[in-house]
């Protein structure tokens, strides 16, 4: 079984004298990255790598999360996630190393979220009405696969195991906009 970690980068700043790929986390997103991360240590979902784009704020949104893990988790920077597309990301999926069987990536919208939709073939209805409806910034969906191989991941093949948002984790309504 794979597992697919689908994080979006947390809440930035609308603009950086550096351009779109400087923009940093606001406060909130810097709070919401390190929400996510603990809840992973507390479900006990441990990436054996981590992936992030070029952006900053996806960097951060990484750093920030794999704070709460009480171990070293390997990770890396791709640039080839900044801002692509969900074909190119399931492109990039298909060529990570069998041996990692739980990946966490961290990029962007809207590849993530188209992405996220076209994996997702079952899941609770309500989690999956959710996950279809919007994938604010720090929400995480967690994707399980059969396959015993990253190569043969496909469209409509995932299982959606929990769509998580940092609203959900507080319990409150707060909308999260990019």
């Amino acid at each position: 079984m794979k597992r697919l970690l689908l994080l979006r980068h947390g809440k930035a700043d609308r603009h950086s004298a550096g351009g779109d790929r400087e923009r940093p986390l606001t406060g909130r997103g810097r709070k919401d990255a390190r929400l996510i991360g603990e809840f992973l240590v507390g479900e006990g979902i441990t990436p054996e790598l981590a992936v992030a784009s070029t952006a900053r704020r996806a960097q951060q949104t990484l750093e920030l999360a794999l704070e709460a893990f009480p171990q070293h988790v390997a990770h890396l920077i791709e640039n080839s996630i900044y801002m692509a597309t969900a074909e190119h990301l399931l492109g990039i999926l298909r060529q990570s190393p069998d041996r990692v069987s739980t990946l966490l990536v961290v990029g962007h919208n809207p590849g993530f979220a188209e992405l996220a939709e076209a994996l997702a073939g079952e899941g609770e209805p309500a989690q999956l009405q959710e996950l279809r409806t919007k994938f604010p910034t720090a929400a995480l969906a967690i994707l399980d696969f059969a396959s015993p191989s990253w190569a043969n991941v496909e469209r409509g093949t995932a299982r959606l195991f929990r769509f998580v948002t940092p609203s959900d984790l507080r319990g409150d309504e707060e909308e999260q906009g990019d």
